[in-house]
C-alpha cells in the first residue's frame, strides 16, 4: 500500500521518535559512577576497556568525594561511588546509604607540581616553597578545597606538618576538586600546588609541568574505596567487579596508585 505524503511524515516521525526513545532508554541504562576527581583519567580508561571487553557502559560523574557523599544523601542516582576517602563511605554505610562496606581499591599520594617556567622548584619536603614564601615570592599556590576534597585534606596536613599553612594563606587558592586545583596549578598564573599523583603521571597533564611527591607519613593515608550503592543494578555490579581485575589494575597502577599487600 502506497502511503500518501501525510502518511509518510507520520511514519517517518514515528521512527525518529522510537529512535529517540531507544537512545534515552540506552543512555538511561548505564550506571552513573561518581568518582573521585583524581581518578579522572585512570577511571575513564578501565570504563573505556571495560565497554570494550563487555559492550556495556557506564557513565562517568567526576568530582569532590566530600561533595558526592552529600549528594547520594539528597538522593542523587549514582550506582557506584568511588571515594578518595574509606571515611566518607564508612558513614553513608552506616547511614544505611550503601549494600556493603565496600571495597579498598587504591592507596592515593600527593605530590607538589609546579607549570614549566615556574621559579619555585619542586621538592618533596617543600623547602624552596619554604624558602620562597618566606621571601615574598610566591604569588599563588592551588590545593583542591580541604573542607571536602581528600586531596585537599592531605595537602592542608602536609603544609601544617612543614610548618607554612598559616604563611601560605594570603596567597592559596583552592579548587573545587584537585581537578581543578591541577588547573589552576599550572594556568600560569600560579606558583605550583599539592596535586593527585594520579594527575601528575597523566599524559594530558604531566608535561605541563615537573612534579615530587611528598611523604606519605607528612598525612593520613588516602585508603581510596569503592562501594555499590542501594539501587546499583547488574551493569554497576559488573563494572565494580571488573575494578578488580587484572587489566584494571593494570591502569591504575600506571597512574601511580598501589594496593596494600593483602589487601
Amino acid at each position: 500500500m502506497t502511503r500518501s505524503p501525510i502518511g509518510r511524515l507520520i511514519a517517518a516521525t514515528c521512527a525518529a521518535f522510537w529512535l529517540q526513545a531507544g537512545v534515552v532508554s540506552a543512555q538511561q541504562a548505564a550506571p552513573v559512577v561518581a568518582a573521585a576527581s583524581d581518578l579522572q583519567f585512570a577511571v575513564s580508561e578501565i570504563a573505556a576497556a571495560f565497554q570494550a571487553e563487555t559492550g556495556m557502559s557506564v557513565r562517568l560523574s567526576m568530582g569532590s568525594t566530600g561533595n558526592f557523599a552529600r549528594q547520594i544523601r539528597e538522593g542523587a542516582p549514582f550506582q557506584i561511588f568511588m571515594a578518595a576517602d574509606e571515611q566518607f563511605i564508612a558513614d553513608l554505610h552506616a547511614e544505611g546509604f550503601t549494600r556493603d562496606a565496600g571495597d579498598l581499591y587504591a592507596l592515593g599520594r600527593v605530590v607538589i607540581m609546579v607549570p614549566n617556567g615556574s621559579a619555585l622548584t619542586p621538592d618533596g619536603q617543600l623547602d624552596h616553597l619554604a624558602e620562597m614564601l618566606a621571601a615574598g615570592d610566591i604569588n599563588r599556590f592551588a590545593i583542591a578545597n580541604p573542607d571536602h576534597a581528600p586531596y585537599g585534606m592531605r595537602a592542608r596536613e602536609a603544609l601544617v606538618h612543614r610548618g607554612i599553612w598559616d604563611d601560605l594563606q594570603p596567597v592559596l587558592v583552592q579548587g573545587e576538586n584537585v581537578s581543578q586545583a591541577a588547573q589552576f596549578a599550572l594556568s600560569g598564573n600560579a606558583d605550583g600546588g599539592i596535586l593527585a599523583y594520579s594527575l601528575a603521571l597523566a599524559p594530558q597533564i604531566g608535561p605541563r609541568g615537573t612534579y615530587a611527591l611528598i611523604p606519605d607519613d607528612w598525612h593520613a593515608p588516602l585508603r581510596q574505596r569503592m562501594v555499590l550503592l542501594n539501587d546499583a543494578g547488574p551493569v554497576a555490579q559488573a563494572f565494580y567487579d571488573y575494578m578488580m581485575q587484572p587489566a584494571a589494575r593494570e591502569i591504575m597502577e600506571r597512574y601511580g596508585f598501589t594496593l596494600p599487600e593483602g589487601e
